[in-house]
């Protein structure tokens, strides 16, 4: 990640009265389209022991609450009855295709539309952001830095990178921390009930787009504080 720029926005940018002296943003079904990388991991994993597999639409669905959370919920789901040892094996072969994906360039995740525009207008005010994620943290930095994202983020946080994971708070408020900011005036960015829960639990304010996964359920339902089609909207409704 490269050097934060100046916080030119702090003390101007509001969401409903309150003051964003940072974002944060979740990675996948936010910033980008990762179902399709994800359920071809998943797929190869499961295959290579003879196991069948969900179709990305289903796994779609499953994705939340990291990698261990994919293989249970895809083992129920397909009645695999598989132990914990097993469940074990197969979170290791999604890691390891899943990184080969990245290695060999088949990756297919694209950044969402307007999430260039949006992201690069924040950074140009002087915003500080950061990726808060529940993908592991070294498959998140390849990521953005194979889309020319990197450069816009002064800290990544990884499901790995802390204790636990989002919707628990914890990582929220060590990204803040890294950006130097308070909590109540980070505002996180979301696509799921993980990112709104997490936001919460934080005390920081919440904005949601409607086209990410979600668990397969309707994200306006969930109890954030603004939602926005595209993160291009995002800097106006700040006040940019």
């Amino acid at each position: 990640m490269t050097s934060m720029p100046s916080s030119s926005a702090a003390g101007r940018l509001r969401l409903q009265g309150r003051p964003v002296a940072a974002a944060l943003f979740d990675l996948d079904g936010t910033l980008m389209d990762t179902a399709h990388d994800i359920a071809l991991a998943l797929q190869r994993a499961l295959a290579e022991r003879g196991l069948p597999a969900p179709d990305t639409d289903a796994v779609r669905t499953m994705i939340g609450k990291g990698a261990p959370t994919l293989v249970r919920r895809a083992s129920s789901a397909l009645g695999l009855g598989l132990d914990d040892a097993a469940q074990g094996d197969v979170l290791d072969g999604f890691f390891r295709h899943y990184g080969q994906l990245q290695e060999t360039g088949e990756t297919r995740a694209q950044p969402y539309p307007g999430v260039r525009e949006g992201l690069r207008a924040l950074h140009a005010s002087g915003l500080p952001m950061g990726v808060v994620t529940n993908k592991q943290h070294r498959f998140a930095v390849a990521l953005l830095r194979m889309r020319g994202l990197d450069d816009l983020f002064g800290v990544v946080v990884g499901g790995d990178s802390c204790e636990r994971r989002k919707p628990d708070p914890q990582p929220l408020q060590w990204a803040a921390s890294q950006l130097g900011v308070p909590d109540s005036a980070a505002l996180m960015v979301g696509d799921s009930v993980n990112d709104v829960s997490a936001a919460l639990a934080a005390g920081m304010a919440v904005v949601c787009v409607p086209y990410g996964y979600n668990e397969g359920q309707d994200v306006r339902q969930l109890p954030a504080h603004a939602f926005v089609e595209t993160l291009d909207e995002l800097p106006r409704l700040l006040g940019l």
